[in-house]
């Protein structure tokens, strides 16, 4: 089995005052501005962190999802980009267990099928087949340039029913079902805590340097509490490449 990659995570900001403080925390390079974006109500920032990425989207809307999904519950983790070798067969496994495709794209370097989050739980999923699958249209052109090193670990999510939503999302990915905690590529990894509502919550993050991170997020008066640095809504958990 080729387990699908954890390639992008988004946090679903009020202001890009987010993605100013996110690059400052983590010495990040130049974004990319998508305007492709405008058809959510969202206008973003892609900042690229070894060869996978961080994005913010601000809605600019009151009737974008983001805007609603900040009004329900505030700024958090959004969605999470999955990269898989076989789209079509992602598309028909979802099909089949009955989780809807909000949104399709179909081109020629690559394709991406978003998932309802009502029928995903805890965020919105896309799963993305890149060609090549090195490359990443999301970024923008010459995204390698502004690349800095480091890795997207993982991601947590929190739930009512946490080995509930680990099995679905098992199901989704197709992925090897685990109680709490589900392997993707790369030794990366989505893990599932109890909680009163279904959200992304933390992102598990692999920078050059933590301890200048964490030093700097104390200097920013960000929330730090051991190696998880609190920013809109979102605990970064920082870590070594």
């Amino acid at each position: 089995m080729t387990l699908p990659r954890l390639r992008q995570l988004v946090i679903a900001a009020r202001s890009l005052s987010t993605a100013d403080q996110l690059a400052e925390l983590l010495g990040l390079g130049e974004p990319f501005i998508d305007t492709g974006v405008e058809e959510f109500g969202l206008v973003n920032r892609v900042f690229p962190i070894g060869d996978q990425f961080l994005e913010v989207v601000v809605p600019t809307s009151a009737r974008a999802p983001a805007a609603r999904f900040i009004e329900r519950g505030g700024e958090g983790g959004y969605m999470a980009i999955f990269q898989t070798e076989d789209l079509a067969a992602a598309r028909a496994r979802v099909d089949k267990l009955g989780v809807r495709r909000v949104w399709n794209m179909d081109l020629e370097d690559i394709a991406a099928s978003h998932l309802h989050p009502a029928d995903v739980g805890g965020a919105i999923v896309s799963i993305d087949e890149a060609r090549p699958a090195a490359s990443w249209r999301w970024a923008g052109p010459g995204w390698q340039k502004r690349a800095k090193p480091g890795a997207l670990r993982g991601a947590v999510l929190a739930g009512p029913d946490p080995e509930g939503m680990a099995a679905h999302w098992a199901d989704i990915l197709a992925v090897p079902k685990g109680r709490r905690y589900l392997r993707v590529a790369d030794e990366a990894g989505i893990e599932f805590r109890q909680g009163p509502e279904e959200r992304l919550i933390q992102f598990q993050i692999a920078v050059k340097e933590p301890r200048v991170a964490l030093q700097r997020a104390r200097g920013m008066n960000l929330c730090v509490v051991d190696r998880v640095v609190k920013i809109a809504g979102v605990g970064l958990e920082l870590e070594a490449v």
